[in-house]
């Protein structure tokens, strides 16, 4: 069973966040809340954690398209190529918020991702999501928490993401309702912006 934790976005408690960032440390997965959907994330640098998470998921690590959460763009050259001062503004205006931005990827990528041409970038708009990058001291990996449900997509209820998850995990984290939107995915690795789904989040910044 998953540990189960409440943390309050406006001001979240920093021994919960501490607590949240051990298990991650350990090779934990959580489920936590971003400014769209709740997410399932892990440390970036745990390859065995990457490779629960994948199977979950029914993919293949090295096939796998997870968004890395960031706490801001200052480390984005660990994990992305030099980008121009256009796509900069793009992800400066938009970030942090309700966008993944597809980028091309560095040759500084972790191991699991060494593959990859590119990478999809996070910065949610989520005290919690943002603290804990913050202390972990670098990106976690994550995906949508998706329903089998046709109709409702997304499950916006923690406690019934819980009952869904309780043994798939180590923590939980209930930060309140979540969104039924996904964040909207943006292709910033060609000349001009591509809208690759279009979700959560204002389409006019770009």
């Amino acid at each position: 069973m998953a540990d189960f934790i409440r943390i309050y976005e406006e001001n979240p408690n920093p021994k919960a966040i501490k607590q949240v960032v051990e298990v991650l440390k350990k090779g934990g997965l959580i489920i936590y809340p971003t400014d769209t959907v709740y997410g399932l994330g892990c440390d970036i640098t745990n390859t065995k954690a990457l490779e629960k998470i994948a199977r979950i998921k029914g993919v293949k690590l090295d096939k796998a398209n997870f968004s890395f959460i960031c706490h801001d763009l200052s480390n984005l050259s660990d994990y992305v190529k030099q980008i121009d001062t256009k796509t900069f503004k793009i992800l400066k205006r938009a970030l942090p918020g309700p966008y993944t931005f597809i980028l091309p990827g560095s040759k500084t990528l972790p191991a699991a991702f060494k593959k990859k041409k590119e990478v999809g970038i996070r910065v949610p708009n989520n005290n919690i999501a943002l603290e804990i990058v913050k202390l972990l001291g670098n990106p976690i990996v994550s995906t949508s928490i998706r329903d089998e449900d046709e109709i409702i997509e997304y499950t916006t209820d923690p406690e019934l993401i819980l009952e869904k998850w309780d043994n798939l995990v180590d923590l939980f984290i209930d930060g309140g309702y979540g969104d039924n939107q996904a964040s909207t995915v943006v292709d910033l690795s060609q000349d001009e912006p591509l809208i690759v789904r279009e979700g959560k989040g204002s389409l006019e910044i770009f």
